[in-house]
């Protein structure tokens, strides 16, 4: 019989690369978002959900607001707007930074409109050596907008993530679970080993390269030994992006699907045997139906 008593959703927002998807799985406690040094890594709304005693999260991870360049990007913008909205709190991460900046600004509008509980969280809040200067970061964001809470973190190294979900219990409504408890996220296993094998490709290659790529899982089978086989295809925009992906004597893709298929054993609990081919599809990213295709939702 569940004992949770209190059930809401929460979006995480931010502009690219402050930490909202290293904050969703220092929430969850696992790894359901993937986290990279470089911004835009999120694509998709990502689902984290952590139950904790009578209360059970759910946490939207969004892409950062950005400036659009492609239609990819338009769908990535429009998925934030969209998410602050009909949610029972909002969380801002920003950096300890004292400078507000447009994309800060742009969702602080916005949650000013909405009349839900806003609560600022000052991620990175460790890497500050005098702590004035954190003052000063909470009094400029204080000014700007009418926060609920302003709690300093650091989603790294988990200081003041239990204080956070403190502080985010007391918005949520009394409900019934909307998850069971054993559930961590939303995103269904064949998406989770996509999202893993893209991290990893942005992990290992270079500047523009990872962000005109995209993973279609085309099989995803357990066997009778429990061996689960998945083949994936990685689609890139040009021939030249093909060959930096493979690599010289098939070296980088080898590396990628070594460091990939190893998450996915430690995230499925059991053996993964892994097989992985590069395709190019020339600028899919301003291609509605591709962008569709691989699993975002476009709506033009």
């Amino acid at each position: 019989m569940s004992t949770v008593k209190k059930s809401g959703i929460i979006t995480i927002c931010g502009r690219p690369n402050v930490g909202k998807s290293t904050l969703t799985n220092a929430f969850v406690g696992e790894k359901v978002a993937i986290v990279t040094n470089k911004p835009q890594t999120t694509r998709n709304r990502i689902c984290g959900i952590r139950t904790r005693g009578e209360s059970q999260f759910v946490f939207v991870d969004t892409p950062g607001l950005h400036k659009a360049r492609t239609r990819l990007g338009d769908y990535m913008v429009d998925v934030v707007k969209q998410s602050v909205s009909d949610v029972d709190a909002v969380l801002l991460v920003v950096e300890p930074i004292a400078n507000i900046g447009e994309p800060e600004r742009q969702l602080m509008e916005r949650m000013k409109t909405l009349g839900c509980p806003a609560v600022l969280a000052i991620n990175k809040a460790d890497t500050l050596e005098q702590k004035e200067k954190l003052l000063e970061v909470m009094e400029l964001y204080s000014q700007a907008c009418d926060f609920d809470a302003v709690v300093p973190i650091s989603a790294k190294t988990g200081q003041g993530v239990e204080e956070l979900l403190d502080v985010l219990e007391q918005y949520l409504p009394e409900g019934p679970q909307l998850f069971p408890d054993d559930m961590t996220s939303d995103q269904p296993e064949r998406q989770m080993m996509a999202e893993i094998l893209r991290e990893k490709l942005l992990l290992c290659l270079d500047k523009e390269i990872p962000h005109g790529t995209a993973v279609e899982i085309t099989r995803f089978a357990e066997r009778d030994d429990e061996v689960i086989e998945v083949e994936a295809t990685i689609y890139c925009e040009k021939n030249s992006h093909k060959g930096i992906i493979i690599g010289k004597g098939g070296a980088m893709l080898k590396k990628v699907s070594t460091l990939a298929r190893q998450d996915m054993e430690r995230f499925m609990g059991t053996k993964v045997y892994l097989q992985t081919w590069v395709k190019v599809k020339e600028n899919w990213r301003d291609n509605p139906a591709a962008i569709q295709n691989f699993g975002y939702k476009c709506d033009n």
